[in-house]
């Protein structure tokens, strides 16, 4: 099979490293990729947002499958155009990625198929915002309606806080993602991400993972796009995972497609475990970034019949995935600034080091130099990853990698595991 991957960030480099473990692939294209990717399969400079040049790629490899990374591509529509030319497609439609790309039209969608979500209010202006506020108590949860690349929400402490995130959102921090705010209720609980396979018709569970949103240590900071995640999650009980399918999933899939948008690729279900169960924080219409590298690290079957049976309508055909009896980690390493102004160019030495079997090094932000040195091009730089036969053992591997890599110019939470690590000593 020839595969177009598009994207480029740490997410895409993990697909590209285990769908070029396939006996099905016969080419594999990233676009635009990075650095750590183009050592896995070839690249080619058309952005991830470039509907037209990935449509003409797709022509030229001939391609048998694109797989969709990133929701900014979803939000583009190169679906719906892969549609249109009968090229099989992992990842939703514009409208059925509204998922995401939407949180005022999630919370809608989840009140009119009975999801269980917090209270909220979608605001336009500052006055408007200002008195929605007088519903809530604090902490106040604001968030910008569109993609704002995981930078997007903030958690208020207090009544002060949470206005000047709205007078930050509305007065157009986040362009166009900003122009309205969901206020949202802030719930209770224990987070998690759950993903899930649907190729129009059937749905299939594939795997769950904790992050880590905040910036530093103790899980103060800013929210960022995720600065760590690990798998499995000791939250996600037998029940829990049962009540999320039939509570979130199923239902989801099915009120999508009654709108007319029936949903093929995966869907990120990030939940909040409340003491009544789970509550829907946020859908994303793609994997997770960094939930996705620990998966993979996980993931013991090929992962290409699974993309192709979404993209093609046979996911049906195929028995549940298999996982590796073991744990996986990733740790972000981030430039200095990040989730605000990174510190760009960063030099970056012994990344590309043989780290053995069970540590992967995947690329989050990266660029070759023209002096052939690696710098950092992003706020998220490289996804330092590992596997072990526990969550501990794991954890150890993955700092032991980030030890090793001189990145002066970055840094990365000491604390990525640490509720179930805690929850396993308890």
């Amino acid at each position: 099979m020839n595969i177009l991957l598009v994207g480029s960030g740490g997410r895409e480099h993990a697909l590209a490293w285990k769908i070029a473990q396939s006996p099905r692939l016969s080419r594999l294209v990233a676009a635009p990729g990075n650095p750590g990717m183009a050592k896995l399969c070839e690249t080619r400079a058309v952005g991830a947002t470039d509907v037209a040049g990935l449509m003409a790629l797709a022509r030229e490899i001939a391609a048998d499958l694109v797989v969709i990374g990133p929701e900014v591509t979803v939000a583009a529509g190169l679906a719906d155009e892969l549609a249109l030319a009968a090229v099989p497609c992992f990842g939703p439609t514009a409208q059925a990625g509204q998922l995401e790309s939407s949180k005022a039209f999630t919370k809608a969608f989840a009140d009119r198929y009975g999801l269980p979500t917090g209270a909220y209010q979608v605001c336009e202006t500052v006055e408007a915002a200002r008195a929605a506020l007088d519903q809530f108590t604090a902490p106040f949860v604001i968030k910008a309606d569109g993609l704002a690349a995981g930078k997007g929400v903030v958690i208020a402490s207090t009544r002060e806080e949470a206005e000047a995130a709205v007078e930050d959102a509305l007065g157009g921090r986040f362009g166009a993602a900003g122009a309205r705010v969901v206020i949202e209720e802030f719930l209770e609980g224990e987070i998690g991400s759950l993903f899930a396979l649907c190729d129009g018709e059937t749905s299939m569970l594939f795997g769950w993972a904790q992050d880590h949103k905040r910036a530093f240590d103790g899980d103060q900071g800013p929210n960022t796009g995720g600065m760590g995640a690990y798998s499995p999650a000791p939250v996600f009980t037998p029940e829990l995972v049962e009540q999320v399918r039939t509570r979130l999933v199923e239902p989801t899939f099915a009120g999508i497609a009654a709108d007319g948008a029936p949903y093929r690729g995966v869907l990120f279900v990030e939940l909040m475990a409340t003491s009544s169960g789970p509550q829907l924080v946020e859908f994303n219409a793609r994997f997770g970034d960094p939930e996705c590298q620990p998966l993979m690290l996980r993931l013991k079957s090929d992962l290409v019949p699974y993309l192709l049976a979404c993209a093609t309508g046979t996911l049906a055909e195929l028995p549940p995935p298999e996982w590796r009896d073991e744990a996986a980690i990733c740790v972000v390493l981030a430039a200095r600034g990040y989730p605000g102004t990174p510190k760009p160019h960063g030099e970056i030495k012994g990344a590309e080091a043989d780290f053995g079997p069970d540590v992967a090094i995947f690329h989050a932000g990266t660029k070759r130099g023209g002096d052939g040195k690696l710098r950092a091009a992003g706020g998220r730089v490289l996804n330092v990853c590992a596997r072990g036969p526990d969550l501990e053992t794991a954890r150890d591997r993955a700092y032991g990698a980030v030890a090793a890599i001189d990145f002066h110019d970055g840094f990365c939470r000491a604390d990525i595991g640490w509720r179930a690590l805690t929850r396993d000593k308890a």
